[in-house]
């Protein structure tokens, strides 16, 4: 038996005849770069919800740190996971009466996954914005329910009116390359609907006063703006959605040179408004450029992104000023004025510089009429819905933290622990020295005390 396994076995060999893999075809290794590409924008825009870790954390104070990064985890967390269920669904499904899209459900049906994953991102970076907007005075479990408002459905509805194809903004002519409107506009209502609701942090105004509340740690945020900066490379670069050789270098060029001439206005602006040159402002500055460019990257003159970047670095210093000492409106980090007023001010910037269709190349108000129309239609649907869910929210069960939990610091009261070593106490305003217990403390609440020992 034994042998003529052996015979049967060398046999196999002799008359095997080899397998290839099929060739490559020029169709295949197109869909393998693009595919490469898109998850190389995909991995980008992951990496900036660091860059918004980083940023809201250095703006706002130490107390507060460790529930800022739970919150960005936990946001891009819980908005992939919906994005799967519903909203992908909602924003890219087969559309009825182009609002809401109605299958995909689960991607049931979905092949593109690389799309999804994509998306995907774009959906936590919506929800994020309000993050820092709302930080150091809302309660973790409000938060992450207005973000599953906001994931699963909110935003997929804007979503499916300007590119899903056949929404009734993209029927109208609306022009939003890559989400100035769609991803920051967005957020930055929620995010100031919210906010309202909220009121602002305890010790910001009096009666006849706006009192500055410095961020901890500058350097922090500095770091987080290089990183949304790199980070923004793949969010506008990769809607491009395929490694166009003309397209991508483009795209890449406009963004920056916009963000690049923002940082310069915005820093010259500060100085000659305020006679120095603030920091702050200026990194925000960046962020403005970043998000005034975002609708016309691929459309918009390479010279011209410079004067859409000039535009956003003043207009940002302005509506951070306005909107805390003019509205009372309290937002640490500056969100709703970067992806709010850059945001209106990038989709309009289409009706002026785009080339194809802009008034300035001599076509005329129409696209820049389309492009108002489209803003307000988004502002109104998003302060009615997250607005109302956010109302509703609030007279069921307070989304604001006590006003002893504020003073202790968030990071104490939702988190039972801090992100650095005090020896201080936490509470403002009394003299105890007692330090909040630790997870390994409340670890060794359990353990026997005979099993205990002496370190």
């Amino acid at each position: 038996m034994f042998k003529k396994s052996i015979a049967l076995f060398t046999l196999s060999f002799l008359f095997a005849t080899p397998a290839y893999a099929a060739a490559p075809t020029v169709e295949s290794l197109e869909l393998s770069i693009n595919l490469v590409w898109i998850m190389m924008g995909a991995f980008l825009v992951f990496f900036m919800h660091a860059g918004f870790a980083m940023v809201e954390s250095g703006f706002t104070r130490t107390k507060n740190t460790l529930n800022i990064l739970m919150k960005n985890f936990l946001t891009i967390c819980i908005a992939a996971m919906l994005f799967f269920v519903a909203g992908y669904a909602i924003m890219f499904g087969t559309s009825s009466g182009s609002i809401i899209g109605t299958n995909g459900f689960f991607l049931s049906g979905v092949e593109d996954i690389g799309f999804f994953v994509f998306q995907a991102m774009f959906v936590a970076t919506c929800a994020t914005i309000m993050s820092g907007a709302v930080a150091e005075r809302i309660k973790l479990g409000s938060y992450i329910l207005i973000v599953i408002a906001m994931t699963l459905f909110i935003y997929p509805v804007v979503g499916h009116w300007i590119w899903q194809g056949d929404g009734w903004l993209t029927a109208l002519g609306f022009s939003d390359f890559a989400g100035s409107t769609v991803v920051h506009l967005t957020g930055a209502i929620a995010a100031l609907m919210v906010v309202l609701i909220l009121g602002p942090r305890l010790g910001k105004y009096n009666k006849t006063k706006v009192n500055v509340i410095p961020g901890h740690n500058l350097p922090l945020g500095a770091l987080g703006v290089f990183i949304l900066w790199l980070g923004w490379f793949g969010f506008n670069g990769g809607s491009t959605l395929a490694a166009d050789p003309s397209l991508v270098p483009y795209v890449i060029g406009t963004t920056l040179l916009s963000t690049s001439a923002a940082l310069v206005s915005s820093s010259f602006y500060t100085k000659l408004r305020f006679k120095k040159v603030d920091a702050s402002l200026s990194m925000n500055g960046v962020l403005g450029g970043l998000v005034g460019i975002t609708a016309g990257a691929a459309e918009i003159s390479l010279g011209g992104s410079i004067i859409v970047g000039l535009v956003s670095g003043i207009l940002l210093v302005e509506a951070i000023r306005f909107i805390d000492t003019k509205l009372r409106v309290d937002d640490p980090v500056g969100a709703i004025a970067v992806h709010g007023v850059c945001g209106i001010w990038g989709t309009l910037a289409i009706g002026f510089f785009s080339i194809d269709t802009g008034l300035f190349y001599g076509n005329g108000f129409s696209q820049l009429g389309i492009q108002a129309i489209g803003i307000l239609a988004v502002i109104i649907w998003v302060s009615v819905t997250a607005g109302g869910f956010t109302f509703v929210l609030n007279k069921i069960s307070p989304i604001r933290v006590s006003a002893e939990e504020e003073k202790a610091g968030l990071d104490f009261s939702e988190h039972g622990s801090s992100a650095y070593h005090f020896k201080d106490s936490f509470l403002e305003g009394t003299s105890s020295t007692k330090t909040p217990i630790g997870l390994a403390d409340r670890l060794n609440q359990h353990v026997p005390a005979e099993n205990s020992t002496k370190l």
